[in-house]
């Protein structure tokens, strides 16, 4: 029976323990998208995690709509981010870089250019912007030819991590972003092969992490993505048949690990009645297998007693205890989270949260 404080390989990197922190979005850097000494003190603070996912890092300035988040495409980029793993590093910790196309979630007051995903749909909602919140616009197709220049973008995004320090990428392909977008019938109506079946669906994602695997080793290379419900108005038609194709896709590649974001019907930031489809990827894919989505200890307990998961990730209860490892195993309270703080650009609500009185 595996326990949530005991070591577990992930790929390339020995996580000592398998309370691992999810990627969350915390707009810290500048309006150029560069990341700020702050970050280095935000993860050097939480590297007591099994493995840290850094928030989500844009590949490129056509990808990256939201005000302040970080990227890694430039040589200033990479330089600004030493800093951050070396910080990790020194404080005994890993990190990963998650690595962040927006797609059709973008405004073009941030991005430069008219919004791309797979179809001509606009999404749902409001995009952030430096100057509030502005509807979204209809995106552009990209065309076959832009795909294969997306999926270098990746590629030279995570030998600049590499380069940066990191210990490895993950590749985000949920929440709605471009490659969910492909993923899912909502989203995906092209004609070509990047549509229709599950199969052709999944090939974004299948030629991205090939390709990323093959630039930095499989073992350094991870994926996110999140199968069952809506998210940002994205979803499929037939979860388990996109999440059967998933599986079979990834597993001849061999990456670190696949994280799941599952909503449950009582979910606290997104809800959802369609089943879970870890039970499923199970099956098929031997890999390990990372769970998020509103964790508390006994409910990771039993995902990782059954075989189900070998790590959960904790996002928001991480971004309010440093300490989240230690609270958990010592049954510790926990910090209130200051949800006004979230994507300011201060130190407050940001590195202020207090850690244990050291023994």
């Amino acid at each position: 029976m595996a326990n949530l404080f005991e070591p577990v390989q992930l790929g390339a990197v020995h996580a000592p323990n398998r309370v691992l922190m999810a990627p969350l979005t915390r707009a810290r850097a500048t309006r150029g998208h560069v990341p700020t000494p702050i970050m280095a003190d935000y993860y050097r603070q939480r590297a007591s995690a099994g493995l840290i996912i850094s928030e989500g890092i844009g590949v490129s300035q056509q990808g990256m709509g939201w005000p302040h988040a970080a990227g890694l495409w430039s040589a200033e980029q990479v330089e600004a981010w030493k800093p951050v793993t070396a910080a990790v590093h020194e404080a005994g910790g890993r990190i990963f870089a998650q690595l962040w196309h927006m797609g059709r979630l973008v405004h073009s007051s941030v991005t430069g250019e008219q919004p791309v995903a797979p179809s001509p749909i606009t999404a749902p909602g409001h995009a952030h912007t430096y100057e509030g919140n502005k509807p979204y616009e209809q995106p552009r197709a990209l065309s076959v030819t832009e795909i294969s220049a997306l999926v270098e973008s990746f590629v030279a995004a995570a030998r600049n991590a590499i380069a940066a320090g990191f210990d490895g990428v993950q590749i985000h392909g949920a929440n709605g972003y471009l490659i969910d977008e492909f993923l899912r019938d909502g989203a995906n109506r092209r004609e070509d092969e990047y549509g229709g079946s599950p199969t052709n669906r999944v090939r974004l994602l299948k030629e991205i992490t090939q390709a990323v695997a093959d630039a930095i080793g499989a073992g350094r290379t991870a994926v996110r993505l999140s199968l069952n419900g809506d998210s940002q108005g994205t979803d499929d038609s037939n979860p388990a048949s996109l999440s059967l194709a998933v599986a079979q896709a990834l597993e001849p590649i061999g990456i670190a690990f696949l994280e799941l974001r599952e909503l449950r019907p009582d979910g606290t930031r997104g809800a959802s009645d369609v089943p879970r489809q870890s039970p499923l990827i199970r099956r098929y894919f031997t890999g390990p297998l990372v769970l998020n989505s509103d964790y508390d200890v006994v409910r990771a307990h039993a995902d990782l007693d059954s075989g189900l998961a070998q790590a959960i990730s904790f996002g928001r209860s991480f971004i309010a205890n440093p300490d989240l490892p230690e609270r958990l195993s010592t049954g510790a309270p926990l910090n209130d989270i200051e949800q006004a703080t979230l994507y300011t650009q201060g130190a407050e609500g940001y590195v202020d949260y207090p850690a244990l009185e050291a023994a």
